[in-house]
């Protein structure tokens, strides 16, 4: 699935120099992302992309059909057991039919269209057993939300997040959705679900509405086998660690201000009574007509609060209509809501009624980085669809309902595991190693939206300088004057976590950075750089030291700290010296050597087929 970004895919599609899809039933095109934006040039690019999917007979889904991934999981291209990818980074969500859903980039998504072909690095899995049943007023959102709060120090990135356990039994496929999409917040690559008689309902209902519209994507034999025979991890499957959740325990709770590694119960906020200015009912996450009539369920014979702007929007097209003949949709207008196109807008920091400098706002949404649904001098909240009509109506953070604090025990238990590194010699080509001046940016979490904002990331034809002069501008505004070419960047823990843009690492290239050493990275955000030619290294030991060395600096007036010092990364010994001191590295593979080597992926694609 690309969206919006297929025009970014076109491009280096070309300059890879392919002439015809591997296989053009595998892409699929659904515009989402800036579907408010009615300039010439975005309808253009419309125009373009919906020529193209002709021209290549792939499916296309014009402005208006539906978020993405909305999409992809109605229009049965999701199924269990398959393999989907997505460029963005929410693709976690069709793990919520027992299919591996997870984010490729770009690049990989041009990639796949020559090849039908892309690299990954098989992760770690973690079990979460869920036991009990969700109360009444508890919400899969709640639930991820909590997972997302008791577990915030990395223990699940970059892993499979596999759900499994009696309590699984009781919640409906659009929880799970909700549940699975959000992973990409909790870190994981993926989220998926078991197949049970909730997922085969969904499809079986999902293909009476194909029928009639004349699409077969599946058959009833398939149904039939799914359920006899479902997608399930081998009796002697190995896991890095199990977590264990009773569903009973779970309550509402609120993420942020601006992180979802923030947690707190609705209980809790409620006694603060934090004033709201706008409300959000939109994304890819919580839009679906059972959140539409859960909200409608609160807000009928009320109005929202005078100096709050309510945003509504329905997860597809198809979802706007049958909440207009639920008449969950007149309820949300007729209380005061704002209607907006299906499509991700405010969520993505697009379109109409976005946070202002000074603005708190409380979302039904996935993501609140500081700066994505406007102002980085703004706040956002993320909440259950109750919470968030409840909020709009008192013009304050608050439940339908009386909350209480209720919260799950810690249950994490890692196993240990066999860890092996792969040591191969330098590759022609490849640097045997690179020193510059550091440059520390301690924060852990650092997101794409930081890296390269939301103002540019939907702007086509940005060039290299261009680039380069807004790097980390939503992170530091100060920090494309402050770094030089050859400098090397140091970050914290999970950096480039956040959506999939590929900027994000391009960006970094084009300021002249030799190369990122961070705690840990975003596995999508690893993708991208080095499908870029880019080279990124994790050190854990190395961040740690730089923290406690310059803990007085650190501080949140100094978001950038450059003291003056040279460091060498020597790749053959996979060693890293700073002010004599030695801190060791995992030895780069022959695979993001050779990509290195080639200048990207699209140089290896090239070879492939034969294109000089």
């Amino acid at each position: 699935m690309t969206h919006d970004n297929t025009a970014a895919v076109m491009t280096k599609f070309q300059a890879i120099g392919a002439s015809e899809m591997f296989d053009s039933e595998q892409p699929v095109f659904p515009m989402d992302h800036d579907v408010q934006n009615m300039s010439e040039s975005n309808l253009e690019k419309y125009r373009s992309i919906e020529a193209f999917a002709k021209s290549m007979g792939v499916d296309f889904y014009p402005p208006g059909t539906g978020i993405s991934h909305q999409v992809m999981v109605s229009h049965g291209y999701v199924l269990p057991g398959s393999l989907v990818v997505g460029s963005d980074s929410h693709s976690n969500m069709y793990g919520a039919l027992g299919a591996l859903g997870t984010p490729v980039v770009r690049t990989d998504a041009a990639a796949i269209w020559a090849t039908g072909e892309f690299w990954w690095q098989i992760p770690r899995t973690i079990q979460v057993v869920l036991t009990g049943r969700l109360r009444p007023g508890v919400t899969g959102k709640d639930v991820i939300v909590t997972l997302c709060g008791l577990y915030n120090q990395g223990e699940v990135l970059n892993s499979i997040v596999e759900f499994t356990g009696p309590g699984v039994e009781s919640l409906s496929v659009d929880e799970r959705m909700t549940i699975s999409n959000m992973t990409t917040e909790w870190g994981a690559l993926a989220g998926w679900f078991l197949v049970d008689g909730r997922t085969i309902e969904y499809l079986r209902r999902r293909k009476r509405i194909l029928d009639l519209k004349g699409i077969e994507r599946f058959t009833e034999s398939d149904l039939e086998d799914w359920s006899d025979n479902p997608p399930q991890p081998d009796s002697d499957a190995s896991y890095a660690a199990r977590i264990e959740m009773d569903l009973d325990m779970v309550s509402p709770h609120v993420s942020g201000p601006d992180s979802v590694q923030v947690m707190r119960s609705l209980k809790d906020i409620e006694n603060e009574r934090v004033q709201i200015q706008k409300a959000y009912l939109v994304s890819c996450v919580n839009s679906r007509l059972g959140d539409l009539e859960a909200a409608a369920d609160v807000l009928r014979g009320e109005k929202v609060a005078e100096h709050v702007e309510f945003y509504v929007a329905a997860a597809s097209k198809e979802i706007q209509t049958e909440a207009e003949e639920s008449g969950a949709w007149g309820v949300l207008l007729e209380a005061g809501a704002r209607p907006l196109p299906s499509g991700c807008g405010p969520c993505i920091g697009l379109g109409t009624g976005l946070l202002e400098a000074g603005e708190v706002g409380i979302s039904a949404t996935n993501r609140n980085f500081k700066g994505r649904m406007g102002s980085r001098d703004a706040q956002a909240y993320l909440a259950s669809p109750q919470v968030v009509a409840a909020s709009a109506i008192a013009g304050f953070i608050c439940g339908p309902g009386v909350a209480d604090s209720t919260t799950p025990d810690y249950r994490f238990e890692e196993y240990e595991r066999e860890v092996t590194t792969e040591r191969v010699n330098i590759l022609d080509g490849f640097p045997r190693s690179i020193s510059g001046r550091l440059v520390f940016t301690p924060p852990d979490n650092q997101n794409t939206d930081g890296i390269y904002g939301k103002d540019y990331t939907y702007r086509e034809g940005m060039t290299p300088d261009e680039m380069a002069a807004v790097v980390m501008e939503n992170y530091d505004p100060e920090f494309a004057g402050l770094t030089k070419e050859g400098d090397i960047l140091v970050g914290g823990f999970n950096f480039g976590t956040g959506s999939s843009r590929e900027q994000a690492a391009t960006a970094l290239k084009f300021k002249g950075f030799s190369l990122v050493i961070a705690g840990s990275f975003s596995q999508t955000y690893l993708r991208n750089a080095y499908n870029n030619g880019f080279v990124c290294i994790e050190c854990p030991e190395f961040v740690n030291a730089l923290r406690r060395e310059f803990s007085d600096e650190i501080t949140a007036s100094i978001l950038t700290v450059i003291p003056g010092d040279q460091l060498e990364v020597d790749f053959e010994v996979s060693s890293i010296t700073y002010r004599n001191e030695v801190y060791r590295f995992r030895p780069l593979g022959s695979v993001p050597q050779s990509l290195v080597v080639a200048g990207g992926i699209e140089n290896v694609v090239k070879n492939r087929l034969g294109i000089s």
